[in-house]
């Protein structure tokens, strides 16, 4: 097991639970539609992310934040979470919000992998497999989910812990991923199991 720059140590793991752009203030267009669907999967998806991160599970999974700067390049963690927070919907940032000691990369594009050093990170752990999550399914989640095939990742998409815009093409992307990128499309209670 490797060190970081701080000393702490590499964690290692053969999954990856990428939490997709839930830090959102909702005051952009299309975030009625957005926020409607979000509310549907607050609920698995905190679920899913406390799985994860609880001390007393067995689970061997990577926790990382992947989340859009909305254009602020000076923006750090706190700075996204506090603006989510601010935003018109706290109820559904609250449940997600990330703790200071997992992953969190921020993003500039669609997909997390595009400008970030994701890819690193998953290589240095030695993740195979990447469970997407977040918003917005017909968007950063499936430009994710291309880039992680082409980079011969494992792909995990809990249907009922992405959001979309709209349904007919976020169900469309879903059936994409799963076709095209040979997706598992599961639940958020299945996807560890």
């Amino acid at each position: 097991m490797g060190r970081g720059l701080r000393g702490k140590a590499v964690i290692m793991a053969s999954t990856a639970l990428i939490v997709t752009d839930m830090l959102n203030s909702y005051d952009h267009e299309d975030a009625e539609p957005l926020q409607d669907d979000v509310a549907r999967i607050i609920d698995p998806l905190s679920k899913l992310i406390r799985r994860v991160t609880d001390p007393t599970g067995d689970q061997d999974v990577l926790l990382v934040y992947v989340n859009d700067n909305h254009g602020d390049f000076s923006a750090n963690r706190d700075d996204m979470v506090a603006a989510a927070l601010d935003g018109k919907r706290p109820d559904l940032v609250e449940p997600v919000v990330p703790s200071p000691d997992c992953a969190f990369l921020p993003k500039v594009r669609h997909s997390a992998f595009y400008g970030t050093s994701l890819e690193y990170l998953l290589q240095r752990s030695g993740v195979e497999r990447v469970i997407l999550t977040g918003q917005v399914t017909e968007q950063c989640v499936l430009y994710t989910a291309l880039d992680a095939y082409v980079r011969h990742f494992e792909i995990q998409v809990p249907e009922d812990a992405v959001a979309g815009i709209d349904r007919e093409l976020a169900r469309a992307a879903l059936r994409m991923m799963e076709k095209n990128m040979h997706a598992d499309i599961v639940t958020a209670g299945s996807c560890l199991a």
